[in-house]
């Protein structure tokens, strides 16, 4: 399985400076903050120069857009099952990659099923970015028992690998979409917290976080001008890795029957069902994990390029 990016190559890549003093030398050293859409112009110069990046990103606007506008360009309604078309082989005519083994499009079921994958992919990545961040950047800035009584309760979590413990709480919760959100948000959420309290240890003992503490201002208020901009960006990048990851699981859940159910169109759930047809018509069968295989690794390498990009030395 695709593993993110390690907090600890986020916040300290080798041979180079963290990625967050780096930041900080643009935004709140010597150039100031007013140079800070200058940081972000010269990030977005090098990702429409990097190929990598743009073809990833062209990937995934293209699944995306084909997801959104299922409803406009499917070819057939992604429910309506006819056994006497099950499991027509790849160039049928009227059926343009296949049927499944109700009778209904692929071409459609795949359409629809990118909506359902792409949102348990990335919602619980988003929410885990807005929890995570929030917590890790209290642990972080504060610092002391605080920073311990957080920290040592998530790492709990880390005693169990994230399949085992997605597994788990969804079996807990019981199938369903809405539980395997909350499933794989759990799982998220520490690992967002701890690159998050790590960029922030390092930034609030810079000189110009200092010296707003030593002028009077409040700890919301150096938070908010002088330490969240900096602690965002290595912490938008790892989120970004973790949405393959999220795909992935999301899938394994659905596959395992703890995620969406049937006859809802899911490309995990597509998997399971096609399983009996894999002898029978494997290419047929192997087209859900090709689409979870395509959109994984377009996120992976879009995730990779931006912490490239963002890794600008000075």
């Amino acid at each position: 399985m695709m593993e993110p990016p390690s907090s600890r190559s986020l916040a300290t890549p080798q041979g180079g400076r963290p990625p967050a003093a780096r930041q900080s030398r643009i935004r709140g050293g010597k150039l100031g903050r007013g140079n800070n859409r200058g940081y972000w112009a010269l990030v977005l110069r090098q990702l429409r120069r990097d190929p990598v990046a743009m073809a990833a990103a062209c990937i995934l606007l293209l699944i995306v857009g084909a997801a959104l506008l299922a409803p406009w360009i499917a070819p057939a309604d992604a429910y309506k099952a006819s056994m006497l078309n099950r499991l027509l082989p790849v160039g049928s005519p009227g059926h343009l990659l296949g049927t499944d083994e109700l009778g209904r499009d692929m071409l459609t079921r795949l359409l629809y099923g990118g909506r359902l994958s792409l949102l348990i992919g990335v919602l619980p990545v988003v929410v885990a970015f807005v929890i995570g961040t929030a917590i890790g950047l209290t642990a972080g800035y504060v610092g002391g028992a605080t920073n311990m009584l957080i920290m040592r309760t998530l790492d709990v979590f880390y005693a169990f690998p994230s399949v085992l413990l997605a597994v788990a709480v969804a079996g807990a919760l019981g199938p369903g979409m809405s539980n395997s959100l909350i499933a794989l948000t759990l799982v998220f959420v520490p690992q967002v917290v701890r690159v998050a309290e790590s960029v922030t240890t390092q930034v609030r003992h810079l000189d110009y976080v200092d010296a707003a503490r030593l002028s009077g201002d409040s700890a919301f208020g150096i938070i908010r001008h002088h330490v969240l901009g900096n602690v965002l960006g290595p912490v938008f990048v790892y989120a970004t890795g973790l949405v393959s990851v999220s795909m992935i699981l999301a899938s394994g859940l659905s596959f395992l029957g703890l995620g969406v159910k049937p006859p809802e169109p899911e490309w995990g759930l597509m998997l399971n069902t096609l399983r009996s047809a894999i002898y029978r018509q494997p290419l047929l069968a192997a087209l859900p994990g090709l689409m979870i295989f395509i959109t994984s690794m377009a996120f992976n390498l879009l995730a990779d390029s931006i912490r490239s990009a963002m890794d600008i030395r000075r």
